[in-house]
């Protein structure tokens, strides 16, 4: 499970963000909306823990921003307003908890653990074609693709930014911990194997190269290669 966490109060951000490592989440942090609205572009995050009051930006603006985005993704909104109204307004824009600081930090893990376990299926269906991020599982009308590791997450990344380029830095960036380490090479072996273990076999078409700009995920579409 991947997190995130939008925090301009640099103590607290580190504290949870040391908190949840520990409890085996990936997470990356931030503290502004600019960085926030980036990542989330970025990667997919299974949720984001986001301050109200950010330097530059609203958290109920980044709120928005991700429910638009990314429906599934759950957002627990943190925020020293109390009142009945500020409440209100968070679950209006779509936050699934709000907790008020200073924070408990034994509570927010609770609400995080409970809202992951029970939040719902992260599946991406798209007509006939199903993949499931949770299970590292892909099956076409009544066939399962045997399609793991890598290329398997690259695809996932491509289906959520169903429609938008992708660069093949991107993609590094959301997949690999340490892109800095890999060629870009590897990318182009992920899309390889996805034509060679996935479309041949099904018939269909699900990534298109971009030429000089990188891939999107276009299911049946022609490819440009």
């Amino acid at each position: 499970m991947r997190l995130l966490v939008v925090e301009d109060e640099v103590t607290l951000n580190k504290t949870l963000v040391e908190g949840l490592l520990d409890e085996g989440y990936q997470v990356d942090s931030v503290e502004n909306f600019k960085d926030g609205e980036y990542y989330i572009g970025l990667r997919h995050y299974d949720m984001v823990l986001v301050d109200w009051m950010l330097p530059d930006g609203s958290g109920i603006e980044l709120t928005k921003i991700i429910k638009n985005r990314f429906g599934r993704t759950a957002v627990i909104m943190m925020s020293a307003r109390d009142d009945r109204d500020s409440i209100l307004e968070a679950f209006g824009v779509g936050v699934d908890d709000y907790v008020t600081k200073p924070v408990d930090y034994d509570i927010l893990l609770a609400r995080v653990e409970a809202k992951l376990r029970f939040g719902g299926s992260n599946s991406i269906v798209i007509e006939d074609l199903s993949i499931n991020p949770d299970e590292e599982k892909i099956s076409y009308k009544d066939k399962v693709v045997e399609l793991k590791g890598k290329p398997f997450e690259v695809l996932t990344h491509l289906a959520r930014h169903k429609g938008q380029i992708v660069s093949k830095d991107q993609l590094l960036d959301a997949i690999w911990e340490e892109p800095e380490l890999v060629t870009p090479n590897v990318i182009e072996v992920a899309i390889n194997q996805i034509r060679q273990k996935m479309d041949k076999p099904l018939g269909i078409s699900t990534i298109e190269t971009i030429r000089r700009r990188g891939y999107r995920f276009c299911y049946n579409c022609k490819e440009e290669d």
